[in-house]
């Protein structure tokens, strides 16, 4: 049996992403994967004549598709979301997954004996 996923992308301000994991954990999920990056939102920052980017987190978090909605509920409510300039939240879906087991989302040790055995 396949299990349908999506993946919740949020973007939050660096310092924020605890919070979206934690939510996100406590709401069912299993892990999250945190990327850093910078916002390009073409407002200019500066300090001392110098432009300052907003940093950002990208938390990205697989999920089951019939768990989605409350993990990006909790999400919200967590980090505020719905005040402006406090991030924002979406889901895309996932059609194949590898290396994660369908059922459980531990890796998938069957496919890793294998690598070893080829070589």
């Amino acid at each position: 049996m396949t299990v349908e996923r999506d993946l919740i992308i949020t973007i939050v301000n660096k310092g924020y992403s605890d919070y979206v994991v934690d939510a996100a954990r406590e709401a069912g999920a299993r892990g999250s994967t945190i990327l850093h990056g910078r916002g390009t939102s073409g407002q200019k920052n500066q300090f001392m004549g110098v432009s300052l980017q907003d940093e950002k987190s990208v938390v990205l978090t697989l999920v089951k598709r019939t768990e989605k909605k409350k993990i990006m509920e909790a999400i919200a409510e967590r980090t505020n979301l719905n005040v402006e300039g406090r991030g924002f939240c979406f889901s895309m879906p996932v059609n194949d997954v590898v290396g994660v087991n369908a059922e459980t989302h531990e890796p998938n040790k069957k496919s890793v004996r294998r690598k070893k055995e080829e070589k």
